[in-house]
């Protein structure tokens, strides 16, 4: 398969179904995603169960409409997210890739969901070269990865504790804010002022690139306690916090990209989408004369865009035959190899 394989890549990791078709020489030619937010919404975090029979419902139609949108195209391959995630969600997507596959005779990879955010800048029409460094931050992922090329990354820092957007969505939980937390607390943040509370900026002020946020949690659950039950008052923690998290991001970034001498930082994964952190991001590098990247808004969260493009780029290492429905909830994003090279 060469440049103009055309992949079907399919993401049922957690709480979305998603489904891409990318073509190697016009790029992405059809998306579509359902949330399941409001299937949750009643529950304040996501039900294993109800999110594996929801893609169940959901995954074929989706399927079924990206193909028409893009025009019934011929299909060279099948990508789908092997892991990490919630395995019985995941078993769903890759049931239904490896029941394609073998109907249709087209071979099935397995993809990381991680590479996809990582990799996910790279369906901008203006993509970072390698290498560049990578602040990950979706879900309970928190990473900063120096990324040389398909396949091959270098670990450089990980949360300790809590992952950002856990932070994020535990402390939008004790403000009494609804599901999902991290958007929610944003939005009350607009409105109240950064510097009402001084938050601390964990382990800014220690050597290394590695994170931690139970600490800063804990601050928010103190500040709750003693600020008066008022919208304002919400709003101001909201704000501070938000504000630490930004910072905090910020300097472990810059700290990365001097340690690595690298130029380039992408910042992917659903807290990427947070405006406080993109500003904070931008005026940064324009302080420092860095170049950063970001993927469009709706490729920040869980999606088959970048699932399609990373069974692109391994489509090499697309084998045939009757493929097996492979799920896993844990997958080091150390294990992965660069994709054979093409013939």
């Amino acid at each position: 398969m060469q440049r103009q394989a055309i992949i079907l890549g399919i993401e049922s990791s957690c709480d979305e179904s998603a489904a891409a078709v990318y073509d190697g020489e016009r790029g992405l030619i059809a998306h579509a995603l359902h949330s399941q937010v409001a299937l949750h919404a009643d529950y304040g975090g996501v039900v294993p169960e109800l999110a594996s029979r929801d893609h169940i419902r959901k995954l074929t139609p989706l399927i079924e409409r990206v193909l028409a949108e893009a025009g019934q195209p011929t299909l060279t391959g099948i990508a789908y997210t092997r892991g990490p995630g919630l395995v019985g969600a995941l078993l769903v997507g890759a049931s239904i890739a490896a029941g394609l596959g073998m109907s249709r005779g087209l071979p099935v990879l397995g993809v990381h969901h991680m590479e996809g955010h990582l990799l996910s800048p790279l369906l901008e029409p203006a993509p970072p070269a390698f290498p560049f460094v990578a602040l990950l931050i979706s879900g309970g992922h928190t990473l900063l990865v120096r990324v040389d090329g398909v396949g091959r990354y270098t670990p450089l820092g990980q949360s300790l504790d809590d992952a950002v957007g856990e932070a994020f969505d535990k402390s939008a939980k004790m403000l009494g804010l609804g599901y999902p937390g991290g958007p929610a607390l944003a939005r009350l943040a607009e409105s109240g002022r950064a510097d009402a509370h001084d938050f601390p900026r964990p382990m800014v002020r220690r050597p290394g690139l590695d994170f931690s946020f139970s600490g800063l949690k804990t601050a928010v659950m103190l500040a709750i306690k003693a600020a008066p039950d008022t919208p304002a008052a919400r709003a101001d923690i909201a704000a501070s916090f938000e504000q630490a998290v930004a910072d905090t991001l910020v300097a472990k970034c810059a700290r990365a990209l001097d340690q690595t001498g690298i130029g380039r930082l992408v910042v992917a994964g659903g807290v990427g989408a947070n405006r406080r952190l993109r500003a904070a991001l931008e005026s940064r590098a324009a302080r420092d004369g860095f170049d950063l990247y970001f993927p469009r808004a709706e490729f920040c969260t869980d999606n088959a865009a970048m699932i399609a493009l990373v069974g692109w780029l391994r489509r090499t290492d697309m084998a045939p035959g009757i493929a097996p429905a492979e799920a896993v909830a844990r997958w080091p994003l150390a294990e992965l190899t660069p994709p054979a090279a093409v013939s």
